[in-house]
């Protein structure tokens, strides 16, 4: 038996901000029919040829590309282009149109930098891609809710192979951060920022993780939650505060992060068991009154 294992963490390409959708798929056959498909564009999806068979010249934007057998021609949204006059009436391709994309340096709706050459060989993923196009065929073919979101998935997956091939495609992932060091910059940064306004969806920002895996790895390490740990580490420096400094216990709140007085002894009394004014009492005597 053969098993292989996923090593590293899932970070996916497409989030709900730029998740594709498909919207049709076609199988073109020019040597079946005569129609032809004059000057147009897309304003609102992208549309991806994939040539089987045949050779064609392909009138795009302003110039003429050659197409031929494993090209793959990409129309961006608002791309001007006739794909009927030029062809040698023999070509047989897929066609696949996608709405919903916002790739990073991307117009929306565009796989291609502006510029950069409609027409790409597939080379050596020429077979897979066939695949994927021909099982998005063959699911809208069959038709309902199911297969559609079969199709939708399938689609997905085509993009992440086509990624490797276009040009000012996103980078590979790195090498996932082992956990002990993304651990220790989790916590540097808690420790750093933690009198300031610091709720989880800034600490992932900052940190650039996605929350769940951000708390799930400092929790395994630490034993507390990212957001537990900056309560407590608040309430240690208030401890410090109040047996070393004369600050009046609305300061010293202040000085950790909380806004007001009443919110900062509440918290204190329920972590510490005390309040920071007796707290302080039974260190260094009578305090100041805050």
């Amino acid at each position: 038996m053969l098993q292989y294992f996923v090593r590293s963490a899932y970070d996916p390409v497409f989030h709900a901000e730029n998740r594709p959708h498909l919207l049709y798929a076609s199988l073109v056959d020019w040597g079946m029919t005569s129609f032809n498909r004059v000057m147009h564009s897309h304003d609102d999806y992208v549309e991806v040829l994939l040539v089987h068979r045949g050779t064609a010249e392909y009138l795009i934007n302003d110039r003429k590309h050659l197409v031929q057998p494993g090209d793959m021609v990409i129309y961006n949204s608002g791309v001007i282009h006739d794909e009927g006059p030029w062809a040698d009436h023999q070509l047989k391709a897929h066609c696949l149109a996608i709405g919903g994309l916002a790739l990073p340096g991307l117009h929306k709706n565009a796989l291609l930098p502006d510029g950069a050459s409609p027409v790409l060989h597939c080379g050596d993923e020429l077979p897979e891609l066939e695949t994927l196009c021909e099982m998005i065929f063959s699911a809208l073919r069959r038709g309902g809710r199911a297969q559609e979101l079969y199709a939708q998935s399938l689609t997905e997956a085509f993009l992440l192979r086509c990624l490797p091939l276009l040009p000012g495609a996103p980078a590979p992932s790195p090498e996932p951060e082992p956990e002990s060091a993304l651990g220790a910059r989790i916590k540097a940064h808690l420790d750093q920022h933690y009198a300031e306004d610091l709720g989880m969806p800034e600490l992932a920002a900052a940190l650039h993780l996605s929350a769940p895996y951000l708390s799930h790895v400092f929790k395994k390490l630490y034993g507390y939650s990212p957001m537990n740990y900056l309560l407590r580490r608040r309430i240690g420096e208030a401890q410090t505060l109040l047996i070393t400094t004369d600050l009046s216990v609305t300061e010293i709140g202040e000085r950790v992060g909380y806004e007001t007085t009443s919110y900062f002894s509440a918290q204190f009394t329920k972590h510490v068991g005390v309040s920071p004014k007796a707290y302080r009492k039974n260190f260094v005597g009578k305090g100041p009154e805050g």
